[in-house]
């Protein structure tokens, strides 16, 4: 088995192009306006204009992509800060088991905080090009063992909780973790029919 195939989670074919894939259409971000909330179990809450963001240290790495839809995107450069650095800033309590990712429009995917911390990135550049606002500008989540479902586009929050609790995939059948090499895609089996 070759390189590329041992990289491929079961069920997933490589693509080369970048497939949009919206549940709400395009959200306008003003960037002025804009602001990460860091909120919910932290010993202070904060919120950073995108400057600020971008002013931590700076992380670039390659990694695929996976779609729970079955396609896959290898060797993408992805920059941005890893997420630990920034939940540091507003301090989790110990309590803190989950997180609850926020979109611009809305959309909200559920983690477990230590995925997070482990494997994810908030980014806004990939193959070094800005994110495009189809996929996800100004900053969005990046979770790479995760499917895409999970990588939030249009961040604008990270909630800490204590409880796990459905976003809006989870919420229409989708798996709650989202692991890839597992597989986990839905939780309920009438999802594996749409």
């Amino acid at each position: 088995m070759g390189e590329r195939e041992e990289r491929l989670p079961p069920r997933q074919r490589v693509v080369r192009t970048f497939p949009v894939m919206l549940s709400n259409g395009v959200p306008v971000v003003d960037i002025a306006q804009w602001r990460l909330r860091l909120f919910g179990l932290v010993e202070r809450e904060v919120a950073l204009t995108f400057e600020q963001v971008r002013a931590l240290p700076v992380v670039r790495r390659v990694c695929d992509f996976h779609c729970v839809t079955g396609w896959s995107r290898l060797g993408d450069e992805w920059e941005g800060v890893w997420v630990r650095e920034v939940l540091a800033l507003a301090r989790p309590k110990p309590e803190a088991r989950f997180v609850m990712a926020h979109s611009c429009d809305g959309y909200m995917t559920n983690l477990d905080l230590q995925v997070v911390l482990d494997d994810g990135m908030l980014v806004w550049a990939v193959n070094g090009e800005p994110l495009s606002p189809e996929h996800g500008y100004p900053l969005r989540l990046l979770v790479p063992s995760r499917y895409g479902w999970k990588s939030a586009k249009w961040l604008c929050g990270l909630e800490l909780m204590a409880e796990d609790r459905p976003g809006y995939w989870e919420q229409r059948g989708y798996h709650m973790r989202g692991d890839v090499w597992a597989e986990e895609r839905y939780s309920v089996p009438f999802a594996r029919r749409r």
